[in-house]
């Protein structure tokens, strides 16, 4: 195989992450998320990427890679390296996600119980403050689909609550979720600041 013939494609979210979609599956199975070094290490895949200085998470999903960075290079930099690393994984044959790591999953009602926990004794507490409510929509394998209700639907500070607040709660009391989707429709409601106009 001829690395040079794998096609990605870079869609900077924000500063600090970045969704890299290759045009096969890397992992067929689900999602998993890498958060440090140390489970990283249990994946060839998540191993490359994590040698790359400034990474600090990984979400293998399909045929999508999610990066977290920390410091200050430039996604036009960096994302040269990682698509570097992940067309050199694909050439290598090896799987993104082994065995072991897959039995180390919660199972689905595992997850959707502490995620109810999480939401119910940590977040909601927090965001109602606000007049805002976080719900569970859905668990699908180890992924996570939320909905923002109250003061949260619509915010401004929407993105950054689920990114910042509850995304790091869920992912501190349950290592094993992969992707954690925010299914709110923001541009109902009464601040729809997701609007047609600033889309």
């Amino acid at each position: 195989m001829n690395p040079s013939d794998i096609k990605i494609t870079a869609t900077p979210i924000t500063q600090a992450s970045c969704r890299f979609a290759v045009d096969r599956p890397l992992y067929a199975l689900g999602s998993f998320y890498f958060g440090n070094q140390d489970v990283a290490q249990k994946s060839p895949l998540a191993k490359r990427l994590f040698a790359i200085e400034g990474v600090t998470s990984v979400l293998v999903s399909g045929e999508q890679i999610t990066v977290n960075k920390g410091g200050y290079a430039e996604w036009v930099v960096i994302g040269k390296q990682i698509g570097a690393a992940i067309r050199e994984h694909i050439a290598s044959g090896q799987e993104a996600v082994g065995e072991e790591l897959r039995r180390s999953l919660p199972s689905t009602d595992e997850i959707r119980q502490r995620v109810e926990e999480v939401l119910e004794l940590e977040i909601n507490p927090a965001v109602a403050s606000h007049g805002g409510v976080v719900r569970l929509v859905e668990v699908r394998a180890n992924d996570i689909f939320l909905q923002l209700g109250g003061g949260c639907q619509g915010c401004s500070s929407a993105n950054a609550t689920l990114k910042h607040g509850v995304e790091v709660a869920i992912r501190n009391a349950i290592p094993g979720v992969g992707g954690i989707f925010d299914v709110t429709d923001h541009a109902a409601g009464r601040n729809p600041y997701y609007s047609e106009a600033r889309a």
